[in-house]
């Protein structure tokens, strides 16, 4: 049986990166996935991937232009997933954003407006439309992709560092307030990946020297793969996590340990 046969998820940011390889592994366990990005083309072509890869189990994706600072695109998730599959079991808050690294007195207030818009904002109205939803059914699993950066704060990444610290906050705090209601709140915080964003956390041209030498202070000496957060994600998702809630769980090769 596939680990997530029959239930109906939304990911945000499933256009790419960690977000596309979720929803591909979702599917691939018989879930049925909105592929929920602001990027049109991207989320598009991660529909047809999906389609076109045939995965047996019985999942199927759609894409949805989605804005996830804006509460009409929550609300036309949850309708959207209500009319075509009858209901909604997951949300995957994917969606994140981040400016280069530099110094925290030369951050634009244009990119921290952007950074508490989406890194927020976007999982409060996540939870101000979806949650009741949860609650009148009893059941509800929220996945939050946050980072290590939310635990160890790095120079010229600080304020991106202090958004993703309140989501492993409000993912505890969540799982609290809600676990009684039957609601699981889990976030995993990966380790910078290998999905073309070094550049930006690094504040050095992504290179395979930079990829190497990034690499050699992980114990496991590798970056994150998005395949890494998407086998993550799959277990949380699923009904073999039930008893597993208010966890930030680091996908990060052992970095946080050193």
């Amino acid at each position: 049986m596939a680990r997530l046969e029959g239930k109906v998820a939304i990911i945000t940011g499933a256009g790419s990166g960690f977000g596309e390889a979720i929803a591909h592994g979702f599917v691939a366990q018989g879930a049925h996935v909105i592929v929920a990005d602001i990027a049109v083309e991207g989320g598009k072509r991660v529909v047809r991937e999906i389609t076109d890869k045939k995965y047996p189990g019985g999942g199927s994706a759609a894409f949805l232009e989605f804005n996830v600072t804006n509460r009409s695109a929550w609300e036309s998730g949850l309708a959207f997933a209500k009319e075509n599959y009858g209901k909604l079991d997951i949300v995957v808050n994917n969606a994140g954003t981040t400016y280069r690294k530099q110094p925290s007195v030369d951050v634009s207030e244009a990119d921290f407006d952007k950074i508490i818009a989406v890194n927020v904002k976007g999982i409060y109205l996540s939870v101000s439309v979806i949650m009741p939803y949860f609650l009148e059914r009893k059941y509800g699993v929220y996945l939050n992709t946050s980072s290590v950066a939310g635990t160890r704060v790095q120079p010229g990444q600080v304020f991106y560092g202090g958004t993703k610290g309140f989501l492993n906050t409000i993912t505890q705090g969540l799982a609290a307030e809600y676990g009684p209601c039957g609601v699981r709140v889990n976030s995993l915080c990966p380790l910078r990946g290998a999905t073309g964003l070094l550049e930006m956390f690094s504040g050095v041209a992504d290179t395979p020297e930079e990829r190497e030498r990034f690499a050699l202070s992980v114990p496991l000496r590798r970056m994150t793969e998005p395949n890494d957060i998407a086998q993550a994600a799959i277990y949380l998702a699923s009904d073999e996590a039930a008893f597993i809630t208010g966890v930030n769980l680091p996908v990060d090769g052992g970095r946080l340990a050193v």
